[in-house]
């Protein structure tokens, strides 16, 4: 099959930028993942969401994911629930190969794969997953104004996690598998400096607690050299351990930083290779939110149309 555009991915960077390439008469075609992917990106396993403009009194993430997948078919966006597991972006048109044997031929091509949370490894994580356990302090931190939370980590991005959290939580305590952080100088100061934040160091969370309300209560810990555990008591679990980026498929075809993550000029979706377009968390370092990676889809989408037209006029 062939198409002016090709989308790959499904959160809000690729459902928006479907919208904007089928009302442009783009005739889109996304590849939006399945098993043992999750359509729909992140949100889907996010039950309140609260900052997303236009909802009042918030929404589940994964009823707003089938409202812009609903809106992308209503325009003309063509969806293939497929995993794309090749692609060739040496030359002009663009192939992508998928886990079903499609080849999807295409002239501009949107990477909306998204970056994927590092999670501790423990069982609970998945059934407590928006009842107390998070990777996203800005997303779910207003749910614990006044609670007592845990943010497990030791970068940077732990430490704006846990500052952040301060703004709302009664208490922060970080949880360290080392003696000391890997955060810059600024921000472990800020950390230290703040006397809602409390460190437990050289120790790891072996076990997340539920309790009837099938809501987080509790934690054990355990000292990483003494072996020795301990309870914690905490209405919430924040891993802030990284991310990492869906783009092994495009390893080699296209400029990324050291972490994989796809590289784009300032300000614009425009990747290293003309034509391609990056939206959303595989290509964001500092905002990771919904409505930026939304936005960021409007852009690409815009983007590849102006290239097709300049293309034409050419």
């Amino acid at each position: 099959m062939k198409t002016r555009v090709l989308i790959i991915g499904s959160g809000p960077a690729g459902f928006t930028a479907a919208i904007y390439a089928a009302r442009a008469n783009l005739f889109p075609i996304m590849v939006e993942g399945g098993p043992p992917n999750l359509p729909g990106g992140q949100l889907m396993i996010t039950t309140d969401v609260e900052n997303y403009p236009g909802f009042e009194v918030g929404i589940e993430g994964a009823v707003l994911m089938e409202h812009m997948r609903k809106q992308a078919l209503r325009v003309g966006t063509e969806i293939i629930a497929e995993n794309v597991v090749r692609t060739d972006l040496s030359q002009r048109p663009f192939r992508a190969w998928t886990d079903e044997g499609s080849e999807i031929v295409c002239d501009t091509m949107i990477i909306a794969t998204g970056a994927s949370a590092k999670w501790l490894g423990l069982p609970e994580e998945a059934m407590l997953y928006g009842k107390g356990v998070s990777a996203c302090a800005t997303c779910d931190g207003f749910f614990f104004r006044g609670k007592d939370v845990i943010v497990v980590g030791g970068g940077d991005t732990a430490m704006e996690e846990a500052t952040f959290l301060t703004n709302m939580a009664n208490s922060v305590t970080v949880i360290h598998r080392r003696d000391q952080l890997r955060a810059s100088a600024i921000m472990q100061k800020r950390a230290f400096d703040d006397p809602k934040i409390s460190f437990v160091w050289g120790s790891e969370i072996v076990r997340i607690h539920g309790g009837e309300e099938g809501k987080v209560t509790h934690v054990t810990v355990r000292n990483v050299k003494t072996s020795a555990t301990s309870v914690l008591p905490t209405h919430g679990i924040f891993v802030a351990i990284g991310h990492t980026p869906n783009t092994k498929i495009f390893a080699g075809q296209v400029s990324t930083n050291d972490e994989g993550y796809i590289l784009t000029q300032p300000g614009t979706p425009k990747t290293s290779v003309p034509g391609v377009f990056a939206a959303g968390d595989v290509q964001d370092l500092v905002y990771k939110q919904a409505i930026t990676a939304a936005a960021s889809g409007c852009m690409a989408a815009i983007d590849a149309e102006r290239f097709l037209k300049d293309e034409a006029a050419a």
